[in-house]
């Protein structure tokens, strides 16, 4: 009795195993039917190993602060003494997924400028400085990359890692109406970049699939996101995802019955996954392989560049930008990560009640975002707030708690 009693309770949330999280069984139940509708056989949910969701199991919690900017990234060219600058940065939650259609767009506008200058200096060794070094490489440039940190110590190296190219990329009512095509433009490129990495050892890029549980419709979730943004402080995000639904999957609403969840309403979307710690290494070991160097630099204000040997830079400073450059158009959002153990064969993602949770290969993403995309807006302290990620941590237990009600119900109606 006593090992029976062991092994109920060590399944409740570590095992979750009794829960029926495999959707493909001949008989899945709910709480409110039998049977449930029929997906196609090539469609059905497969089995999904639980999250072993313990505040224990948290590792660490990592900060970073976006570079948000209401009128889109900076893409454009200046002169600063003899130097010409290309400006690369400010790209809001966007960076990884954007990067490189706007390292392209961003080396294009240096070439331009500078008559082709093949020695060129990149600032920053972020996201959007080393897809920006090496497409200037593949230009046929010699480049020198300056920078004070490197992964895995820039802010970059802290994202979430899925897919989102249009993530506080820009306000709608301040960006200028040519950024959607601009912005399409550095989609579609990134995309393509991006399929060259799948398969590749390690898994840097991935595909991966996401479940959003709501206990309201789509439609009802998109009055209440517009009612909020009527509200004082609330910000109208650009959207520019329906521009290439050709290249991505539609989300796909499941039928109750069909999925081991206990929300009313479940889609699934398949995206791409950014393993972040890998990719930067590949991308890296890229850039080191074709000849690039790196200089570990601070930089304090552009009057600093003129100790550079190069003559042509490209300028990927991410957030560091609003003090570097003095541009205050920047705007800071606080992204906080709470990091869970990785678990083998755990390869999906759950958004449920403002948790987005990312199961990468180098560790289970949880991250907190009780405000939506207000969340962390203008803030600037990066301390890891512990009470933020066991909140996260707190509510995947929950939703557990109710899979496990759901199932009990389920087999008592079986």
């Amino acid at each position: 009795m006593k090992r029976r009693e062991f092994l109920r309770q060590s399944s409740a949330f570590a095992g979750v195993g009794m829960l029926g999280l495999a959707g493909c069984a001949k008989r899945p139940v709910t709480a409110g039917s039998a049977t449930a509708p029929a997906l196609p056989f090539y469609d059905r949910v497969p089995e999904l190993v639980p999250i072993r969701a313990h505040e224990d199991r948290l590792f660490r919690i990592t900060v970073c602060l976006r570079p948000f900017r209401a009128q889109g990234p900076r893409l454009e060219v200046e002169k600063v003494g003899d130097k010409i600058v290309s400006h690369n940065y400010g790209h809001g939650g966007s960076g990884w997924s954007l990067s490189w259609g706007s390292a392209a767009v961003a080396v294009e506008n240096a070439m331009r400028a500078s008559n082709g200058d093949k020695e060129i200096a990149v600032i920053g060794c972020g996201a959007l400085g080393l897809t920006s070094a090496i497409t200037a490489q593949r230009a046929g440039a010699h480049v020198t990359i300056y920078a004070k940190e490197r992964p895995p110590e820039v802010r970059s190296a802290r994202a979430t890692g899925s897919w989102t190219p249009d993530s506080r990329v820009a306000l709608s009512n301040v960006v200028a109406p040519a950024f959607g095509d601009l912005w399409e433009l550095m989609a579609r490129t990134s995309w393509s970049m991006y399929q060259s990495y799948l398969g590749m050892p390690g898994n840097p890029i991935e595909y991966f699939d996401s479940y959003q549980l709501s206990d309201f419709s789509p439609e009802e979730a998109q009055k209440r996101r517009e009612s909020q943004a009527q509200g004082a402080g609330r910000h109208e995000f650009a959207r520019y995802a329906s521009r290439i639904r050709d290249i991505t999957a539609m989300p796909q609403l499941l039928p109750a019955g069909s999925h081991p969840f206990p929300t009313k309403y479940v889609r699934r979307n398949t995206t791409l996954m950014f393993n972040v710690a890998d990719y930067s290494r590949q991308l890296m070991n890229d850039f080191l392989i074709a000849g690039g160097k790196v200089e570990r630099v601070e930089f304090h204000s552009p009057a600093d560049l003129a100790a550079l040997p190069q003559k042509t830079i490209i300028n990927c400073p991410g957030y560091g930008g609003r003090a570097l450059w003095n541009d205050e158009s920047i705007t800071p959002v606080r992204g906080q990560i709470a990091w869970l153990i990785p678990q083998e064969n755990v390869h999906y993602g759950l958004g449920y009640k403002n948790v987005n949770i990312v199961a990468r290969r180098d560790g289970i993403v949880v991250q907190t975002s009780l405000n939506g995309e207000e969340s962390g807006w203008n803030e600037t302290d990066e301390t890891p707030n512990q009470e933020e990620a066991v909140t996260g941590v707190h509510l995947l237990q929950e939703l557990y708690s109710r899979m496990e009600a759901m199932q009990r119900r389920g087999n008592k109606m079986a």
